[in-house]
């Protein structure tokens, strides 16, 4: 890692002006993750009551047990920006710390590099790599506070007294993201590959024993503030006991590896590509305190999608470091203006057009919010079942379970939703499997839960299948969505002793 400096140069600012807005346009989402609507409502839950819940109140399934709220700062933060700006606020302010971490990353890049035009490419190509994982979510604070650490570590090389940021840095990330974890991985990767740096003769030790001394005192000090949150010391196991859950790996598609015969990842498959020629025809090999970090990631990413922009921050830094030293403004000056004053206005001009695009970019997703609401989620059956009295323990598809929560909480209560840390392998796996698959067991899991309503996609084929189930009929229908009811004194019990971990019905 390549201690902090910015180079001089007449380009820096128009790059970083283009990069800056165009990243604002590029990372901007509409407010429409499966995951934000539970989110919303937890967070409207904190603001009105001034407590953090320590129990599930949203489902009929987990009713009162034990629920680490890891992201309750990041919930407070995104209601009162959908209370007082909708979603347009979620939509802007999701693009700024995105773009935030990813200006971070080129900060990095220039200092390697040396000139604006690669950094600036480089940065790019990272963050086409990372798109799948962009939204109105709370991981992507992971992603800019992950990428904060990172310029901090490598400026305090040089500064030491920037490292005195890091704890602070950790106790906002440690309440906002259970991904803090990655705090101390990554120290605990540098602090590896300093020794082994040292180890090989590649640094003198009495160059490496101070940083290797901050380090550790600074992974111990994040280590210590872990309790500083709400759920106390439950947040040392939480991001162990996720990463172990094979529910999570099964289930849901960003824990998951990335999928290389889908296009959406080729921009991934550039980097890995561009870092493997890097690394094979770089005459210098990177130092130890970037190899094991780059390794740590490298496996991260590979082993599932969400983990792909820790990996880019690691990685692109040193596909930038072998950039061609050689200006390409050569290109660039052909058909720039050759007068200062023009080429100023030139360049002031181009940075204004990438920011009002950028702004027409934002207001495009905002009028077209509604639209794409209706288009995922189930809108006209949820408003459905807010004006009538239907039963209220409500099986609902697994990525609309957080909507329901967000549109019908308190009056129904949901069997899952996207809290999957909380529910457990086994009922992720009836929610999301048995039963919308019709898989062995799906009547049973139906009837040990009582659950009287069903609100799911019309081509399901649990739909088609209770659509022929004279037990069964149809409260609503449309295009989108099926919404059906048990018949009065149909539910039968189905005589399977229920699992103790599931509770109550």
């Amino acid at each position: 890692m390549q201690a902090f400096e910015i180079p001089r140069g007449n380009n820096r600012l128009p790059f970083a002006g283009i990069l800056l807005f165009g990243l604002l346009a590029m990372t901007a989402r509409n407010a429409i993750d499966p995951d934000l609507w539970w989110h919303l409502r937890t967070g409207q839950m904190i603001v009105e009551t001034g407590h953090v819940p320590h129990a599930d109140p949203f489902s009929f399934t987990r009713a009162g047990h034990a629920w680490v709220s890891h992201e309750w700062l990041s919930e407070v933060v995104f209601y009162q920006l959908w209370k007082h700006g909708g979603a347009t606020a979620l939509i802007v302010f999701s693009a700024i710390i995105t773009t935030a971490g990813f200006m971070l990353l080129y900060l990095r890049c220039l200092s390697i590099s040396r000139k604006t035009h690669w950094a600036a490419i480089a940065t790019a190509v990272g963050a086409l790599a990372s798109a799948p994982s962009w939204g109105v979510r709370p991981q992507m604070f992971t992603f800019t506070l992950a990428s904060l650490l990172l310029w901090l570590i490598e400026s305090g090389e040089d500064r030491p007294r920037m490292l005195l940021w890091i704890p602070p840095l950790f106790l906002l990330w440690l309440n906002l993201h259970a991904g803090f974890a990655l705090g101390p991985a990554l120290l605990l990767a540098y602090g590896i590959g300093l020794i082994l740096e040292t180890a090989a003769g590649n640094t003198p030790w009495q160059r490496s024993r101070p940083i290797l001394l901050r380090v550790l005192l600074l992974l111990l000090a994040c280590l210590a503030l872990v309790p500083m949150n709400p759920s106390g010391s439950q947040l040392y196991r939480y991001p162990l006991d996720t990463l172990r859950s094979p529910g999570m790996r099964s289930f849901i598609g960003e824990w998951r590896s990335p999928d290389f015969h889908n296009s959406l990842y080729s921009p991934f498959l550039l980097v890995w590509l561009l870092l493997v020629i890097t690394l094979a025809s770089s005459r210098s090999r990177p130092r130890g305190r970037v190899m094991v970090p780059l390794l740590l990631t490298s496996f991260a990413a590979l082993d599932a999608v969400r983990h792909i922009p820790i990996f880019v921050l690691v990685a692109i830094p040193v596909i930038a470091a072998v950039l061609p030293v050689t200006s390409g403004s050569a290109a660039v000056s052909q058909w720039r203006p050759n007068s200062p004053r023009l080429r100023s206005l030139f360049n002031a001009a181009v940075v204004f057009l990438i920011a009002v695009f950028a702004v027409v970019r934002w207001a495009s997703l905002a009028s077209n919010q509604k639209a794409r609401e209706a288009e995922f989620f189930p809108e006209k059956a949820i408003a459905t079942l807010a004006s009538g009295a239907y039963p209220t323990n409500l099986f609902a598809d697994y990525d609309w379970g957080g909507y329901a929560i967000w549109k019908l909480y308190p009056q129904y209560r949901v069997f899952v939703d996207g809290r999957a840390d909380l529910y457990g392998d086994e009922l992720l796996r009836q929610s999301v499997k048995t039963v919308p698959e019709l898989r062995t067991g799906w009547r049973e899991v139906l009837d040990d839960w009582k659950v009287e309503a069903v609100l799911m996609p019309v081509s399901c084929a649990i739909s088609q299948a209770l659509l022929l189930d004279p037990e069964w009929h149809v409260a609503f229908s449309d295009s989108r969505a099926i919404f059906l009811i048990r018949r009065h004194g149909a539910l039968k019990t189905a005589g399977i002793p229920r699992d103790p971990r599931f509770g109550k019905g």
